[in-house]
Parts: structure tokens; C-alpha cells; sequence
């Protein structure tokens, strides 16, 4: 198994669909946990947990994809949330975006190399005052320019 295995989580994970084996209906609540352990659910923790609860993969799989808090993909230490609703798209997030795509070199819904960020779009983050605006690990960031953002990204690094 590879490094999303270690031993500490191996154990843990191990430890939890001990606990559901026998329990109907408790793959949410393992999806979770797990996801708990590892930050998302790579296709081998699906796999593992297909296994251990003796479910089909493709059981697991669709719990995963289906509902949008569970993560197949790592996430990074700071997730940027650019607002893309109304008043921050007519007032410029798609140039917002532009600017994060090219100071991170990484596109919408991606995670740089380092896992240092993350950058997503969202529908609304409640501050159409302030558009056009983003979201830092919650911390809402208006009125942005492309001196702010670098600014901003800089003071994360």
C-alpha cells in the first residue's frame, strides 16, 4: 500500500470498520471518519472500506461522488473560495480567478503541487458589498485588484 496508508492510519481505519462490520447503514458514517483520517477518500481507502463493510466498490464509489462533502482528491492547507455569484462576477471574479490561476499555476478545483492551496469557485459567500471577493480558510477578502490578491496569496505562504 502506498504513503496514504501508514501504519497509524492503516490501524485506525482498520480499528473503525471493525467497530461497522456488522452495523447496516453505516458507510456515511465510515466514509466520514475516514475522510476524518486521511483528508479525502483516495480510490484506495474506497477500495478498503468496500472490503471491509463487503460492499462493492461501485456501492462506495457512488456514496462518494454523490454527496458533495466528500473529497476524492487531497486538499490544500488554505482553501481560496472566489465568489463567482452576481455582483462579484460583474464586478470581476473571473479576472480574480485569472490572477489566482496564474500566481498558484493551478486551475478551479485544483490543489498546488505543495498542497499548500486549493482554489475554488462558490456561488455566494455573502459580501456582494465588497465584490468583487474571495474567502482565504474562511477570512472574506473584498474589493480585490491584482496587488491585493498577490498581497493576500503572499501572506499564506
Amino acid at each position: 500500500m502506498n504513503g496514504l496508508m501508514t501504519d497509524r492510519r492503516r490501524e485506525a481505519l482498520e480499528r473503525l470498520l471493525e467497530e461497522h462490520r456488522n452495523v447496516g447503514g453505516a458507510l456515511i458514517q465510515v466514509l466520514h471518519e475516514a475522510q476524518s483520517l486521511y483528508g479525502y477518500l483516495s480510490t484506495e481507502v474506497q477500495l478498503r472500506i468496500a472490503q471491509g463493510l463487503g460492499l462493492p466498490h461501485s456501492t462506495v464509489r457512488g456514496v462518494v461522488t454523490f454527496y458533495n462533502f466528500f473529497r476524492t482528491e487531497p486538499r490544500g492547507e488554505h482553501v481560496i473560495s472566489v465568489c463567482i455569484g452576481t455582483a462579484c462576477h460583474v464586478k470581476g471574479a473571473q479576472r480574480v480567478l485569472g490572477v489566482l490561476r496564474e500566481l498558484l499555476d493551478i486551475g478551479v478545483g485544483e490543489t498546488t503541487e505543495d498542497e499548500r492551496f486549493t482554489l475554488q469557485g462558490v456561488r455566494c459567500i455573502g459580501a456582494c458589498g465588497l465584490a468583487p471577493a474571495m474567502m482565504v480558510d474562511g477570512e472574506v477578502y473584498g474589493r480585490l485588484d491584482r496587488k491585493r490578491i498577490e498581497e493576500i496569496v503572499a501572506s499564506f505562504r
